[in-house]
């Protein structure tokens, strides 16, 4: 890899960059988790997510996403139950092989990663299923690895045309704290994130976000064995701004500083600010004539771009060339669309020259490996943020 004298441009859609506060906020000598100074950050901490997440009972666990996945379906789903999946992308994929390891019988809707989880056909099959053997919807609301964002209104709206009972179970792991979401407003019951996206940490927190009626059914004896999982105990321990495990104390300084500034900025305004770099960017690939993976506009993510390569050049070639010359890290195609996608993450801690940074990176990337492309697409992402900036 060439020398780089400034700073490795981390353009990947997660782990994201960490702002430079939220390092600091963690670069403090550990707490007592049983005394008082930690009680109040984490009772404080819980405060500020509640206007993050739309809801008031909340779950933090020390694990990854996946953790948070499997916390999510254990604690209202026994094994046998059947849940009602949507193929949308490789972690919509990986959620599924979870839940059949868990022994639950999973009904697929196939999808050709292209678009988000369909309410029509999501509708379909709950209505077909008479005896509400379907326990839970399961859907990935941001798909990380093509760029396609699922409405979630409609899937919860899909449930409630089918009068079925069934619970609805969202993957936010990339769209919380960038993309609107509202857990009690859209009638989600549980919401599984994690840190190292929207949220501005590295990875090690994962979240759940629980409704009234999921949490009546873990707490009467409802879903699977579990200990580490339950949320009974986290949420019982949490009253008193403590944990039921030993937390990840220094992760959770970052996360009290990574609210704040989400909170300071103003939730909508990050929303709009995600909105905009998410059309810069779409702007700039369809200037290159080049196609976007997600093809359903009204789908389209926010955050990250799945960029298709032209026939016969290979993404990932693209990927460590840009890596070698410019020291930029892109997004790689996922399992079925390997070596023919690359991902430009435009999410969290993230600005306009940051954009401009990364799209100039990727334009110079395209012109050194010979990708047929028509050259100012850095320009024409560069022309919407002037006209745009405010």
């Amino acid at each position: 890899m060439a020398y780089s004298s400034g700073r490795h441009f981390l353009q990947i859609p997660g782990p994201t960059n960490v702002p430079d506060a939220v390092l600091r906020a963690m670069d403090m000598p550990t707490i007592d988790h049983r005394g008082p100074d930690f009680s109040n950050m984490l009772l404080g901490i819980l405060d500020k997510l509640r206007p993050v997440f739309g809801t008031d009972k909340v779950v933090i666990f020390p694990s990854s996403g996946t953790g948070a996945w499997e916390a999510a379906l254990v604690n209202v789903l026994a094994e046998g139950d059947r849940v009602l999946m949507s193929e949308t992308g490789h972690f919509s994929s990986l959620w599924e092989q979870m839940a059949k390891r868990l022994g639950l019988e999973v009904n697929l809707i196939p999808g050709d990663w292209r678009r988000g989880a369909d309410p029509d056909q999501i509708e379909a099959r709950l209505r077909e299923d008479k005896d509400h053997r379907i326990k839970a919807v399961a859907v990935v609301h941001n798909e990380t690895s093509t760029g396609v964002a699922s409405r979630i209104p409609l899937v919860r709206q899909a449930i409630d045309n089918a009068g079925h009972p069934a619970l609805l179970l969202v993957d936010t792991i990339s769209s919380l704290g960038s993309l609107p979401y509202e857990h009690d407003g859209w009638g989600v019951d549980v919401t599984v994130c994690c840190s190292q996206k929207g949220l501005m940490l590295p990875p090690g927190l994962g979240f759940n976000a629980v409704s009234d009626k999921a949490l009546a059914i873990s707490t009467q004896n409802g879903g699977m064995r579990r200990s580490y999982w339950d949320w009974g105990e986290v949420l019982k321990a949490n009253e008193r701004g403590f944990t039921h495990y030993t937390p990840a104390t220094n992760l959770l300084y970052g996360l009290d500083k990574s609210l704040d500034m989400l909170l300071e900025e103003g939730l909508e305004n990050v929303f709009s600010r995600h909105r905009r770099h998410g059309e810069a960017t779409r702007r700039a690939v369809r200037a290159w004539e080049l196609e976007i993976l997600c093809d359903s506009p009204e789908e389209y993510s926010q955050v990250l771009t799945a960029i298709l390569m032209p026939e016969g050049h290979d993404a990932d070639a693209l990927r460590k060339l840009i890596l070698e010359r410019f020291d930029m890290s892109l997004g790689a195609g996922l399992s079925k669309v390997a070596g023919k996608v690359f991902r430009i993450g435009h999410v969290g801690a993230f600005n306009d020259v940051t954009l401009i940074g990364t799209l100039g990176g990727v334009e110079m990337g395209l012109q050194l490996a010979g990708v047929p492309h028509r050259p100012g697409g850095t320009q024409t992402a560069m022309n919407y943020l002037a006209e745009t900036a405010g």
